[in-house]
């Protein structure tokens, strides 16, 4: 059972650490945010947890997470009276390390949380900031600054920090994890058909970088060409009636399913036979090492962190995101089921040697513990009087 919540109080010789996110939505940032969450909490931390808008399908997975919200921009005066609030409840429970998860947490929690005095205080960086307003990656820039140091979850998205003045010593690498369930062999959800090879894309219909409408584009060049393919696509959002209009223009019919919004990706991937990003801008991928755990072969566009993930032409294939190249490389996968075969084995055992929940949740462990010794952190000094 995780230990979040402490409203007791006690006094602790175990680091409290503090982390925070913006919300709790279903997304990459979000699920590593609950991830390490459970698995810092198992380890020699006392682990409190934050949001600034306390919703999403995981709030109920994070019981006692305490709210601070905005209620509109981060540079108005409630936003400001809650960074105090924040202050005076890291001082409360006797914080010594911070850490936010992604862009509105750097903002809320950076500033409180050197307010506050706390000893270590880390952001992070999770995308390549080409998605960001360029008042919105200055405003970070600053904020990120004030920093003992920042995660990134690729080196792709170090490249634009560095670029903009913040030192490579300030930026440490730790790759995103997978839980153990993830490399578990799980029933289809959808039963195999013979001959019939599925090619699937797994994003959220709320982004246009996502490209699902490339996706559709070389999905209906091999409809034309090849008997055997079917196409799946999973996600949901506001841009779904539009991707589902491009479909029947393309006259895929029956070719193409929309399953919507999942809670069973595992089951979901063990009934793919390849997947597919085509997105114009990733930092590290969840679809994508989720799809290596599950020994499914990826074609990917060939931006940001993808190259770091997929070895082309062992493990999947990095093309360019137009639906010419993906049409290429996907057929080259749906015609050769031994090629199949053999990048997914190999993706597989890349994604579990780089990215199991042992390592990762190592990576920090010993990142939190080498900045406390650089701050000299005694645990006779922390006096824990409330976790949650």
């Amino acid at each position: 059972m995780n230990n979040f919540d402490n409203r007791n109080g006690v006094n602790s010789r175990r680091p409290a650490l503090f982390m925070m996110v913006n919300t709790l939505e279903r997304g990459g940032t979000e699920r590593q945010f609950v991830t390490m969450a459970r698995a810092l909490a198992e380890c020699d931390f006392e682990v409190g947890l934050g949001c600034l808008v306390c919703r999403g399908e995981f709030v109920e997975s994070l019981p006692g997470i305490r709210e601070f919200p905005p209620r509109g921009k981060l540079f108005l005066p409630y936003s400001l009276y809650q960074r105090l609030l924040l202050a005076s409840h890291l001082r409360r429970r006797g914080t010594v390390i911070a850490h936010s998860f992604d862009f509105y947490a750097n903002l809320m929690l950076i500033p409180a949380a050197r307010l506050a005095g706390v000893p270590v205080v880390i952001g992070s960086h999770r995308q390549l900031g080409d998605l960001l307003t360029p008042l919105q990656f200055r405003a970070q820039n600053i904020i990120l600054r004030m920093c003992d140091r920042i995660v990134c979850n690729s080196r792709a998205a170090t490249a634009r920090l560095q670029k903009s003045g913040l030192g490579e010593q300030k930026v440490t690498v730790i790759p995103n994890a997978l839980p153990h369930s993830a490399f578990a062999e799980t029933i289809p959800a959808m039963p195999s058909v013979p001959g019939v090879v599925r090619i699937g894309m797994i994003a959220r219909m709320n982004d246009r970088s996502k490209n699902h409408v490339v996706f559709l584009r070389a999905a209906a060049r091999l409809a034309a060409k090849v008997e055997c393919a079917e196409f799946v696509l999973v996600g949901d959002g506001p841009l779904r009636a539009e991707l589902e209009t491009v479909a029947r223009d393309l006259e895929l019919g029956s070719r193409v399913r929309f399953l919507g919004d999942r809670h069973d990706i595992r089951e979901v991937l063990a009934s793919l036979n390849i997947t597919v990003l085509p997105s114009s801008s990733e930092s590290s991928s969840n679809a994508i090492v989720e799809s290596m755990a599950a020994g499914v072969p990826v074609v990917a566009s060939d931006v940001g962190g993808n190259a770091e993930l997929i070895q082309d032409g062992e493990t999947g294939f990095l093309v360019q995101p137009e639906e010419r190249a993906f049409t290429v490389a996907l057929e080259r996968l749906l015609l050769d089921p031994e090629l199949r075969g053999r990048f997914g084995q190999q993706a597989k055992a890349y994604a579990s040697t780089h990215h199991n929940l042992e390592t990762i949740r190592r990576r920090y462990e010993e990142l939190y513990q080498s900045l406390l010794a650089e701050k000299r952190w005694e645990p006779e000094s922390q006096n824990v009087r409330s976790v949650i």
